[in-house]
């Protein structure tokens, strides 16, 4: 076994790392990405280049995620980082993106690691992410959820039940609840919750108005519950977020 392994690293060491790199651009509908301790772009497959709209990894070398993503998605993704660049692992999170003004739903599985130097410190991330529309959304639980995802999304501000949302898809509200946790493992209730925590985080980065203000205004009554669901969400308070970008 020790010589096996021997083998396989003296033919690893053989091979130029630019080559290895290269294999990542014919991952099917794969996004693939490195950064350094900084959170600046070191390298991008194909898939990744076009999914931002560049045609150069020239152009993106050097920068963060501010300079092609939204400011709350690319805070959420500096977010993510640091806690990798402390050893934290992100694995197979399902995520669920409705460009502004679009019908189209995206899901999305993303999962980051630490990158380590040869002497064992970390020094970057990398990550990879899966667009599952290919294979995941044309079965009929994932088309099934396509109704209610998008009914919450356009009525989050609303004090929504469970029961208007299950009659909006058609569904029983058991039925709506056995979905959601098949196909995103979390309960509807939650799914809401994060979309409104995720509109409130923009909202804190994108306007000027107040905390309780943005919690009421996307559908949260109490002020503290909110608090404590972002905290439990983001990993810090509206208050940290909104300081931070508007200091």
């Amino acid at each position: 076994m020790d010589n096996d392994c021997n083998q396989s690293d003296t033919f690893f060491d053989s091979v130029h790392f630019s080559q290895l790199l290269a294999m990542l651009d014919i991952l099917p509908g794969t996004l693939f990405w490195v950064k350094n301790a900084k959170g600046e772009i070191v390298h991008g497959n194909e898939a990744f280049l076009a999914h931002i709209g560049v045609s150069s990894l020239h152009r993106i070398l050097g920068q963060t995620d501010l300079a092609f993503a939204p400011a709350h998605l690319a805070h959420q993704y500096m977010v993510d980082d640091e806690k990798v660049m402390a050893g934290q692992l992100v694995t197979e999170r399902l995520e669920v993106n409705q460009p502004e003004g679009s019908d189209d739903l995206a899901w999305y599985v993303t999962s980051k690691r630490p990158l380590y130097s040869s002497q064992g410190e970390i020094v970057g991330t990398y990550g990879m992410s899966k667009k599952l529309h290919a294979h995941s959304c044309t079965q009929p639980g994932m088309s099934a959820l396509k109704t209610p995802v998008e009914y919450i999304r356009a009525n989050f501000a609303q004090p929504l039940k469970l029961t208007e949302i299950a009659e909006a898809s058609h569904l029983s509200v058991s039925a709506l609840e056995r979905r959601f946790k098949k196909h995103l493992n979390i309960t509807p209730k939650q799914f809401l919750t994060q979309v409104r925590l995720e509109q409130a985080r923009k909202l804190l980065i994108e306007t000027n108005d107040s905390i309780s203000e943005i919690a009421f205004s996307v559908g949260f009554t109490d002020h503290s519950y909110f608090s404590r669901q972002f905290q439990l969400y983001f990993s810090e308070q509206p208050r940290e977020v909104k300081k931070h970008y508007h200091r």
